[in-house]
């Protein structure tokens, strides 16, 4: 597991810091990003792209990432006309700690992307602390402040999953189309953002990952993934 950081963010050792991240902020839909580009910028352009603009098949699937560092690796993936899939990974290269499909449409999340600045928050309502949170099944999903539904974490990876997980197992960071599985076209097309996260710890009930920008200035606002268990 990579190591853990604090944070300048968020004091996060009491879940309520997180929980209150679940109530819409007044002039989040105006705040603009301290990145001029980044790679919610490339996401937001999906229904632009062709399946021509297949970047995996232009890098190529090296054995080895293309960085190696301690930051963990989050990819946002899905059809354009189907449910968005979130995948946590210790490195491209490892199983994923963490898989769950959102309750939420691609389209929906690109929409949500053109503030510049996307808060998702997963809670737990479990009240036995036995497992780590990241090991809790249910989870109620909220997106920018506004509640979106309920998902279960996967216990094993499905065939379009796995079928994009080993497309991208040497990729680090990066925003295109995949090829999808067995021609699938009724959902259109596989689309994906992969970025590196620096992950934080807060306490027992609280983890939360944040974007580390493209270009090397470190975690920023643009995409932020917050885990929680309520007491």
């Amino acid at each position: 597991m990579p190591p853990l950081h604090s944070t300048p963010y968020f004091k996060m050792d009491n879940p309520a810091a997180i929980l209150s991240l679940l109530r819409p902020t007044p002039g989040d839909k105006h705040k603009k990003s301290s990145s001029s580009g980044g790679l919610l910028r490339m996401f937001k352009l999906f229904p632009m792209l062709t399946s021509g603009c297949k970047m995996v098949a232009l890098l190529g699937r090296p054995r080895k990432p293309m960085l190696k560092d301690s930051a963990t690796t989050g990819t946002i993936f899905g059809y354009r006309k189907g449910r968005v899939c979130l995948a946590i990974q210790d490195d491209p290269h490892s199983v994923p700690v963490f898989v769950i499909e959102l309750p939420m449409l691609t389209g929906l999340l690109q929409k949500e992307m053109a503030s510049d600045i996307v808060r998702i928050a997963l809670e737990s309502e479990t009240k036995t602390h036995k497992k780590k949170v990241l090991e809790e099944f249910v989870w109620a999903v909220f997106c920018n402040g506004r509640k979106v539904g309920y998902s279960i974490r996967r216990k094993q990876l499905s065939e379009d999953e796995l079928h994009v997980m080993q497309l991208l197992r040497g990729v680090s960071m990066g925003a295109g189309v995949l090829p999808s599985p067995n021609d699938k076209e009724t959902d259109g097309e596989l689309t994906y953002m992969r970025a590196r996260f620096e992950r934080v710890v807060g306490s027992k009930d609280s983890e939360s990952f944040y974007m580390i920008n493209p270009d090397g200035a470190g975690p920023g606002p643009e995409l932020s993934i917050f885990f929680v268990r309520s007491s």
